[in-house]
This record gives C-alpha cells, structure tokens and sequence, in this order.
C-alpha cells in the first residue's frame, strides 16, 4: 500500500497501525513510522463483531474474546461526527471513489474538482469501502491522531484491506464514544500520525495503483 496509504482523503459523510503484531503487542513505533497490522483469520466468520471507539479513535474487530484486528482510526469533526449506535455492514466496494470530490482531467492537466464543468472527473479513492449507514462507512486513507473526516471512518492503507477481508454484508457495527477493550486492548495500539505525509502524484490517485494492496497474505 506505497501510494494510497499516504493520501489525503477529505470525505464527507453525504458523499462521500501500527506494528501491530497481534492485538496484544506493546511494541511501539515512532508516530509516522514504518508499522504492519497483524490480522487473524476467523474461526466463524459470522461471529464477528466491530467496534469502534470514538474516544481513542480505535476500531477493534473481536469475534467472541478473541481480537481478530485492533487499529487506529480517524473519526468524524465535531461538526459532523460519525454516528454513534448499532449498524451492520450493507455495501462493501474494493475500488470505491467519490463522488463529491476529486479530480478533473483534461488532457495532460489533472486538476481539483467536485463534479461538473470540463474534463473527465475522477473521484477520491475511497478503497475497501464498508458501508454501515447511508454515506458513512469504514474506508482507507490519511489516519490523525485527532477527528478529522466529515463522519466516514478511515483506516490506514495497511490496515484498510485488511479489516475488509474480516467483515461480510451482515457483521454488526458498534459505534459509541468508548468500548470495554479500551482498558484492555486500547492501550497497546500504535497511534498513527499521518498529519505530515504528502499526497502521491495526481496520475496516481486517478489510477488503479491508488487501490494497490499491501504485500503478503491479509489474514494469517
């Protein structure tokens, strides 16, 4: 994930972590280094459950007591926050882009655009899109150690895929400001800061090479 990790995705909830080697690890990188997320194959892919605190802007996958992924996340500003409560997972897309914002290509120029005017529109990549609210769902790009999306909730590219192969059209979704592991998993979750990290080349976000995925195998 060398390209789309590092973009700037700002979505909004209308239209738009870690060497984690395990959820138990305590091993901690720099804020802005190098990480891999471990993430653990079920032993019941239905008994998967995903929840995701607000407060430490985590996400933990479980499936009963057992931690499958645990992760640092970006969650929705104050002025438009990620909803809280109980969902499932309805639409999940690989490839998804938005459709508010992005880019207009116009022969050799590759400019800003949200829609219309001249040129062909390309939008935002929004990979591993996992709906769980109309317009609001889990994908990859830029994760802060701070709120920053319009409600979506983002995970980093090495992480994004990942949690997509964990979830299925049905895995409930629990959204409130804080979770029982918390206490226990919480603390041991390298916090991500990609607040510094330049966008890649505009011909790489209008390009599938912005949906690259990470190398080796998703789920051990």
């Amino acid at each position: 994930m060398r390209h789309i990790s590092r973009l700037i995705l700002i979505v909004t909830g209308a239209g738009l972590v870690s060497l984690l080697a395990g959820c138990g690890t305590t091993t901690r990188m720099p804020v802005g280094g190098p990480y891999h997320v471990t993430a653990y194959r079920p032993h019941d892919p239905s008994a998967v459950r995903v929840r995701v605190s607000l407060s430490q802007q985590n996400v933990y996958v479980m499936e009963g007591d057992r931690c499958l992924m645990a992760a640092a996340i970006s969650v929705g500003l104050p002025a438009k926050p990620t909803p809280k409560g109980s969902f499932t997972i309805y639409s999940k897309q690989e490839h998804k882009r938005s459709g508010s914002y992005g880019f207009s290509v116009q022969g050799n120029r590759i400019v800003p655009s949200t829609g219309g005017g001249p040129g062909r529109y390309v939008g935002y990549p929004m990979g591993y899109w996992c709906e769980f609210a109309p317009a609001y769902g889990f994908h990859q790009g830029f994760v802060h150690p701070y709120p920053r999306t319009h409600g979506c909730i983002r995970l980093h590219g090495e992480a994004a895929p990942k949690f997509f192969a964990l979830v299925r059209i049905g895995t409930p979704v629990n959204i409130a400001a804080s979770q029982p592991e918390d206490a226990t998993i919480g603390p041991k979750v390298q916090r991500v800061d990609d607040s510094r990290a330049p966008d890649p080349p505009a011909s790489v976000m209008i390009s599938d090479g912005a949906f690259e995925k990470p190398s080796g195998s998703l789920l051990e």
